[in-house]
């Protein structure tokens, strides 16, 4: 089936003048128009949304230039893509040492989003889509939260948690103590809390600033994982994460 009845003729539109203006700086609406096939008047209100959203911005020329908020969307890119290009060999060694699947999440708002994953070739395992996101404050995503701000911590735990299964802990002072737990530990781990009968275990990626930038993720189905199995797991994930973390310039103490 076609995904064209889900396109926007606007968006597509405003994307193509993005684009015009990133190669062909400091042209004028007259010369972006006519690249784009659009009537100067149509570009005009487009670019001038786009400038008031700091995407694009007028040099003394009048002419066009890529604006700061596209500075800030290149800056966390170009992170984002150093950041799986470094990680994906780790994730991959990772899953084969532990026959299971492993995610690379980040924090996105309020939400982990997986960004990158690995999976087994045995035939019961846990299934990982990238770009799924889940709730910080439930489960294994809950190591994202926890070395995140207080004021962000705050901001994300809702006073009434809704509850995934019957697991998922039902108060923000659960919430808390676990976050806690967490940070003491050096790392995650989840029975039941956002998918019955699976159990994880996360652990930090940090950055050369010592900020939190990403958590590797191992998930599994339960009736596999012992404690035996539990805590080699936990020794695999924490070892990953340090070493994606060296990666990214972060150095231990």
């Amino acid at each position: 089936m076609s995904d064209d009845k889900y396109t926007v003729e606007s968006v597509e539109k405003a994307f193509d003048l993005l684009m015009a203006v990133a190669r062909m700086p400091r042209s004028g609406v007259t010369k972006l128009a006519q690249k784009t096939n659009l009537v100067k008047s149509r570009a005009y209100r487009l670019l001038h949304t786009m400038e008031q959203r700091k995407i694009v911005k007028r040099d003394e020329n009048n002419g066009y230039v890529l604006g700061d908020a596209m500075l800030v969307l290149g800056i966390t890119a170009s992170s984002q893509i150093d950041l799986i290009r470094l990680a994906t060999p780790i994730l991959e060694e990772l899953c084969q040492r532990v026959n299971e699947t492993v995610q690379l999440r980040t924090a996105d708002g309020f939400d982990a989003l997986c960004i990158a994953k690995a999976e087994p070739s045995r035939d019961l395992r846990v299934h990982a889509n990238v770009g799924r996101r889940r709730p910080l404050y439930a489960g294994s995503p809950k190591c994202l939260l926890a070395f995140q701000s207080r004021e962000f911590i705050d901001r994300c735990i809702p006073e009434h948690p809704t509850p995934l299964t019957d697991l998922t802990p039902k108060s923000r002072l659960l919430i808390l103590d676990e976050l806690a737990k967490i940070r003491k530990q050096g790392y995650c781990v989840s029975r039941g809390e956002v998918s019955d009968h699976q159990v994880s275990c996360a652990a930090p990626v940090f950055a050369i600033d010592n900020s939190i930038v990403a958590s590797i993720h191992v998930v599994a189905p339960a009736f596999r994982i012992g404690e035996p199995e539990l805590q080699h797991i936990i020794h695999l994930v924490v070892s990953a994460a340090q070493r994606l973390s060296a990666g990214l310039g972060w150095s231990k103490g």
